[in-house]
């Protein structure tokens, strides 16, 4: 089954979203140090032009973040345990995920997102890469019927 499958159901669709919005708040509440404060700072900036833009924009993403995991993800079903997979290539997870991203940004006409965008991208990378984990058990969670 292709990942993009866990998304044609609409009710399926609202609580991957859901989960992947309830990692992202916990991620971003649990990290600390400078970068978490810029992190929380720049995700508060996103939240304070629009509530939902961040749900809305993961909403967004699903489909073509999917088409760029398809690869490892179907990786790691050939070895066996895609959601092993993943986690042991995070590095390239994050470059898939980012893939999508970076490329919407850079087509956005949006400057406040597209600054935080730009300012947090360096060291978004790290934490992405500590979600892979996570990531990945949703992922596995919506790609079985």
């Amino acid at each position: 089954m292709a990942l993009i499958d866990g998304l044609k159901n609409d009710d399926k669709r609202q609580m991957l979203v859901a989960d992947c919005m309830n990692l992202l708040e916990t991620r971003v509440a649990n990290i600390g140090g400078i970068s978490g404060i810029a992190i929380k700072a720049g995700y508060a900036t996103i939240k304070g032009i629009s509530p939902k833009y961040c749900a809305g924009a993961v909403e967004r993403l699903l489909p073509e973040s999917f088409a760029a995991l398809e690869p490892l993800w179907n990786e790691g079903l050939e070895r066996g345990d895609a959601v092993t997979h993943l986690t042991q290539n995070r590095s390239r997870t994050a470059d898939a995920i980012f893939s999508v991203t970076d490329i919407r940004i850079e087509k956005s006409t949006n400057s406040t997102i597209k600054g935080v965008y730009g300012k947090l991208r360096v060291s978004a990378k790290k934490h992405v890469e500590e979600v892979v984990p996570d990531l990945a058990q949703i992922l596995d969670k919506y790609a079985k019927n």
